[in-house]
């Protein structure tokens, strides 16, 4: 159960943490108007890290179910439907994570199960 806990987090803490340096980096408001090129950039960052965090849930864990990644995609998309309620401006990277980062980062703990099924 702890290990499952420290994945979730694990897990988040990457999705969050990549997310923040893309948009301090590139010093694009999350919450504002985009290009279309940098939106489609931060789709294919965005998605890689959702997969990588599914990833690293599954590293800590150990899992050989798809729960703890299901819990991740709920959190991420909670957050984001919580965001796209609350803040002003432009909503496009808080559908991107409900439609597209949370469902990939449960492909990234499925990649994990069926590369590990024999080593679980």
């Amino acid at each position: 159960m702890i290990r499952n806990i420290l994945g979730i987090i694990a897990g988040y803490a990457v999705f969050v943490a990549t997310s923040l340096a893309l948009f301090k980096l590139s010093g694009q408001n999350p919450h504002g108007q985009a290009s279309i090129s940098f939106q489609i950039l931060a789709a294919i960052y965005g998605a890689f890290f959702s997969f990588l965090s599914g990833l690293v849930l599954n590293l800590f864990a150990k899992n050989t179910t798809l729960t703890s990644n299901f819990i991740l995609a709920f959190i991420i998309a909670g957050f984001a439907a919580f965001s796209l309620i609350k803040a002003d401006g432009s909503h496009w990277t808080q559908l991107l994570a409900v439609f597209i980062f949370a469902p990939v980062s449960i492909i990234g703990g499925l990649f994990y199960i069926k590369r590990n099924k024999n080593r679980i």
